[in-house]
């Protein structure tokens, strides 16, 4: 099998961490010591990304983005992603789900996205109801033409800075085999409509200068062409557009996990006790040896399932999944493991490791916990031998 990247998916990850390097990592500074992403810097660097091609890169081409497949946009999201999350979103590549944007919604939320001029929130997580979409408490009821919505989410990320929500909310309810269940229906709704509050969210570990916000929404009144598919059609879309998404959290974990791994490697080969560099010590250079095996084994599996992805395979939400899991699990070994191997110096802020193991926690949470992603895993296991 032939591994390496085409030309132009080089260039295209040469450019992501060239910006990367240059535009983003030299703040990573000031995020840390303020919490604070100034909004004249986020919109600086979406101007830069629109002039080099990077901005809504995931986009199709019906739409007005680059169009990239799947591989091409995961060794963008990797280049792109070496920086501090809050800096890396400010190259803005748009929730999958917009993909799933047709007629008037196209005109008024997706082609000022990208543009640049407009960006969204995803809002599905409610303070009861997390990975069990069923058990959320946001009810969108039907009055006349409109629907009417009350209902709170929570952890919506960035949703202060954002100018829409794509919005999960139950529409009714249906009898099945196993009982009563919710219809859930997906809705864009403007930020700025009559009685739809942003509140600030909590404070939280990691990722300085992002924050998570708190939706309220009482009595949101949004029209029918504001949702996105049919009634009832939440889990067809979250399906068929939220899943691949899954693998971006992947590329993320991989390329915090790759330069934490490089500032140990650096160390190990610089820092001399003993008249040799620490690295040749066993100590220091076998779990060295371990995190260069667990990264290869990260990006074989990360780009794998993007070719998978692409290549359309069945069942890829399972290879989604698995790739989730290992990169995120594994960023969080590395992580640790640097900050070892550069022993005092790691804990410090002169060095990105300590904000890097900070970050890396979450990465098994959000987008679908590890347990959920192995409940995926494990499914489609029985499922193919029709258990």
């Amino acid at each position: 099998m032939d591994f390496r990247p085409t030309e132009e998916q080089t260039l295209l990850y040469d450019t992501a961490r060239a910006f990367c390097e240059k535009e983003m990592i030299p703040h990573e500074t000031l995020l840390e010591k303020t919490d604070h992403l100034p909004r004249e810097l986020e919109l600086d660097i979406r101007r830069k990304a629109i002039a080099v091609g990077l901005h809504a890169c995931n986009m199709p081409e019906s739409l007005g983005g680059a169009g990239l497949d799947c591989v091409s946009f995961t060794l963008v999201e990797k280049g792109l992603s070496r920086a501090s999350r809050a800096l890396a979103e400010c190259v803005h590549r748009p929730s999958n789900l917009l993909a799933a944007c047709q007629g008037e919604q196209i005109k008024h939320f997706v082609e000022p996205v990208i543009r640049g001029e407009k960006r969204e929130c995803v809002a599905m997580t409610e303070p009861d109801a997390g990975s069990d979409l069923k058990s959320m408490k946001t009810r969108a009821v039907r009055d006349g033409s409109d629907w009417v919505i009350n209902g709170t989410k929570h952890f919506i990320s960035n949703a202060e800075n954002s100018d829409f929500v794509v919005l999960f909310a139950a529409t009714g309810e249906d009898e099945t085999p196993a009982g009563r269940r919710k219809r859930i229906s997906c809705f864009l709704i403007d930020l700025d409509a009559p009685g739809l509050e942003v509140a600030k969210g909590y404070d939280h570990m990691g990722h300085r200068g992002h924050p998570n916000n708190i939706l309220r929404f009482d009595n949101v009144r949004v029209q029918d062409w504001q949702m996105v598919g049919g009634e009832g059609e939440g889990f067809k879309v979250v399906n068929e557009w939220l899943g691949p998404g899954r693998l971006t959290v992947a590329a993320v974990c991989q390329a915090r996990a790759e330069r934490a791994f490089e500032v140990a490697v650096d160390h190990a080969a610089q820092r001399k006790q003993f008249g040799q560099p620490i690295g040749r010590f066993q100590g220091i250079g076998f779990p060295l040896a371990d995190m260069a095996i667990d990264l290869r084994l990260g990006d074989l599996l990360l780009m794998n399932t993007a070719w998978r992805v692409d290549q359309q395979f069945p069942n890829v939400a399972e290879d989604c999944a698995m790739a989730k899991v290992w990169c995120s699990e594994m960023l969080g070994r590395v992580a640790d493991q640097s900050i070892q191997t550069c022993g005092g110096m790691g804990l410090m802020a002169d060095l990105p490791l300590e904000r890097i193991f900070r970050d890396a926690r979450v990465e098994r949470i959000w987008e679908g916990t590890s347990e959920i992603q192995r409940l995926i895993i494990s499914r489609q296991l029985m499922r193919e031998r029709g258990a």
